[in-house]
């Protein structure tokens, strides 16, 4: 298999996973990530409280400021129910979320059965950006529910090939 990808990993939950990115189906939000992470990122994780089995990683604000990649993006390869191993960027506009003047960009990554993008805005289709191959799941879902049981981490994504 050969592609683009993105490698994501935690240490003290022992996550590592490699996830190919899916640019024919969600070509603008892959070439936001792919932009985003022309360096590596570290970006705060916690458990998602809404969506389910999910690390949410919110984009900081400093990373975003004055970044051409920081532009609006469409819902592309859209979902309301990511299934595991579904790395989805959700892109919330300035105002929507509590009057926020930011936008809020999202990397989630869904590790298992029962995901729900409902919060408590409502309904917000994310887009699937990449995918964590199929022979990492098993083990990025323990990953993830380590993450779940220590709280806050920091969620290191570089770019990898696949």
């Amino acid at each position: 298999m050969t592609g683009r990808a993105i490698k994501i990993t935690e240490p003290r939950s022992s996550l590592s996973a490699t996830a190919l990115l899916l640019p024919e189906k969600a070509p603008d939000n892959v070439a936001f990530l792919w932009a985003y992470l022309e360096e590596p990122r570290v970006v705060a994780g916690i458990h998602a409280m809404w969506t389910g089995p999910e690390i949410s990683c919110p984009v900081p604000l400093s990373h975003l400021e004055n970044q051409a990649y920081a532009q609006p993006l469409p819902a592309e390869n859209a979902t309301l129910t990511p299934q595991p191993g579904d790395i989805v960027l959700s892109y919330v506009p300035p105002r929507m979320w509590s009057g926020n003047p930011n936008a809020i960009f999202d990397i989630g990554l869904f590790y298992g059965q029962g995901a729900r993008l409902l919060f408590p805005i409502g309904w917000l289709a994310g887009s699937v950006v990449a995918q964590v191959l199929p022979g990492q799941r098993e083990q990025t879902a323990a990953a993830c529910g380590v993450i779940r049981r220590n709280g806050a981490c920091d969620v290191t994504f570089t770019r990898a090939e696949a």
